[in-house]
């Protein structure tokens, strides 16, 4: 399990909003190639909705869809993995008024899976992703 508080200078609407943007997330992640190959392609992504990835990481090509399994403007929302390579992939987004701006609190919940190699594998995935949030 992973967990990052990150303080913000703005407003927890604007923040809320910033964190469901497809744009902005393909934005961060160009290091990585990732691109949008299905679902929501744009814009804010919402409840219920998917949107399915594409990207590099560790040299290999990746696919995962996510859906938003939880969502409660502009407090939270969950995204989880409904296809892809891990056994489970939960990311739980938070936030709240604090200082006059926000607290944004990210939640992830990463298996590789992969047999008896993925317990000493989700320990690399865990710091990895802290890299990437």
């Amino acid at each position: 399990m992973l967990r990052i508080v990150t303080d913000i200078a703005a407003p927890v609407e604007r923040c809320f909003d910033l964190s469901r943007s497809i744009d902005l997330h393909l934005e961060s992640m160009v290091a990585s190639k990732e691109r949008v190959v299905g679902g929501v392609t744009s814009g804010l992504i919402g409840a219920d909705q998917e949107v399915s990835w594409q990207a590099r990481h560790f040299g290999i090509q990746w696919h995962m869809t996510s859906r938003i399994t939880a969502f409660e403007p502009p407090h939270r929302f969950v995204d989880e993995m409904v296809r892809g390579p891990f056994a489970a992939f939960r990311h739980e987004h938070r936030f709240a008024a604090h200082g006059g701006g926000t607290r944004m609190t990210d939640v992830v919940d990463v298996r590789m899976g992969w047999g008896p190699i993925g317990p000493v594998a989700d320990p690399a995935a865990a710091a990895y992703l802290r890299r990437l949030l």
